[in-house]
């Protein structure tokens, strides 16, 4: 039997890409999903935030603490030789799920930020100077904005923005116009947090490169949702996040372009980054080594190379296909409610709902949903910039994952309805 929903006119049922039957069994993978709050049960609708961890994830890393842990590179007794295997494989297995060339292309950090400021101080300290311009885009998360006005305030560089339209949308035309010579990075999110739009950035890639210009994307929002191929999206740079991807938290990657890692400097010293260390000289290790001082996030690494197991096994087509029917169905019911405002209108959109509703904060918004037990976000999203573009302190939001439900959505929209009487 296939579940199904009214589209966004609300005129037509449609099949839902993932039978019932097989959601339900999706659903059981993740422990925390059968969990009550307030006595009521728990609608996890923060996804953009941090998505859930299925028991497979679990029960590796539990294995790896109980079974195979040792400090990785540094010995040759069997439980070293172990971690340190396994810990290549989930290289490998990221590797593979991006489609990298090589596999030391692949670093492990610990998250999408501490990947943006390796870029940040490896590659910019060296090759961005006074005068030189960086584009950024409206849309950014505080974590790719920070770094680079560190780097502009530290070199005397310029920072250009990109603005978008009333719907969220880039404006292309003005991209494309602040090219000169002086540009000398582009840094772009893949999917914007705080509004959900999926930004065109292969195309920009493309025309960044017409200029001589590379690329670094933030792949946080975008890397759980869809499939990705950075050789063909010919990005420098992409970087995302374990913890939004059915993973841990304390890990995250950073791909680059092998010939643009080996000409950046080590973002950190210290163990397994180097290959000789003397009073008067350190010789740096070959990638990936060079970016990974110290003890790396081990047990992490191996927990988010069996969440790509798991999202392989769901499929990444499978899983954004039902999140764009979850956002449609959203999208339709939410719009449809008298004094709530949809904020983030894209064409191209993950499954992400920005709100507000006349007269309540967001912040009550959230509390009062959260004694029905419905999780959401609320704040600026760490995207301050995109609320002042569009004149409000803070929205309400709404992330789906491959795991939600419509009827989901129909207590979102129920608890929604409940806050307007309250403020009535």
């Amino acid at each position: 039997m296939k579940a199904e929903r009214m589209n966004v006119e609300g005129n037509k049922s449609v099949p839902s890409p993932i039978d019932l039957d097989r959601l339900d069994k999706i659903r059981a993978d993740f422990p925390i999903l059968g969990m009550q709050v307030s006595g009521k049960p728990l609608a996890y609708l923060d996804n953009a935030a941090s998505s859930q961890m299925p028991q497979a994830v679990i029960d590796r890393i539990v294995k790896y603490q109980s079974q195979e842990h040792s400090n990785i590179h540094r010995a040759v007794h069997y439980l070293s030789e172990l971690a340190t295997r396994e810990y290549e494989a989930a290289r490998v297995n990221v590797q593979n799920f991006i489609n990298a060339k090589e596999s030391r292309e692949i670093i492990f950090t610990r998250g999408t930020t501490e990947a943006i400021n390796l870029v940040m101080h490896g590659y910019g300290r060296a090759f961005i100077s006074e005068g030189d311009e960086i584009i950024l885009s409206a849309l950014e998360h505080h974590a790719n904005i920070v770094p680079w006005q560190m780097l502009a305030q530290e070199k005397g560089a310029v920072l250009r923005v990109i603005p978008m339209n009333d719907d969220g949308e880039l404006l292309i035309d003005e991209f494309e116009a602040l090219f000169n010579e002086k540009t000398k990075f582009l840094a772009l999110s893949h999917v914007s947090n705080a509004l959900g739009t999926i930004n065109p950035v292969k195309s920009m890639t493309a025309f960044a490169h017409r200029h001589g210009v590379p690329v670094m994307l933030d792949g946080a929002q975008a890397a759980p949702h869809q499939s990705l191929d950075v050789q063909d999206l010919d990005c420098d740079f992409y970087a995302f996040s374990g913890h939004k991807m059915c993973g841990p938290t304390g890990i995250g990657v950073l791909y680059g372009k092998a010939h643009m890692l080996e000409k950046m400097q080590p973002y950190q010293g210290g163990g397994d980054m180097i290959l000789s260390v003397t009073f008067k000289k350190t010789v740096y290790n070959v990638i990936p080594a060079k970016f990974e001082a110290g003890t790396p996030p081990i047990m992490a690494a191996i927990g988010l190379g069996a969440a790509i197991d798991y999202l392989n096994g769901v499929g990444l087509a499978n899983i954004e296909a039902y999140e764009k029917y979850l956002l449609d169905y959203a999208t339709g019911r939410v719009s449809g409610l008298d004094g709530v405002r949809i904020i983030g209108t894209a064409r191209s959109k993950a499954a992400v709902i920005s709100f507000e509703i006349d007269g309540v904060h967001p912040h009550d918004v959230g509390t009062i949903l959260n004694g029905d037990g419905i999780a959401i976000r609320t704040g600026h999203h760490c995207a301050q910039p995109v609320m002042d573009r569009f004149n409000v302190p803070a929205t309400a939001r709404a992330s789906f994952a491959f795991y939600n439900t419509k009827q989901e959505i129909d207590k979102l929209v129920e608890g929604i309805c409940r806050v307007k009487e309250l403020f009535s």
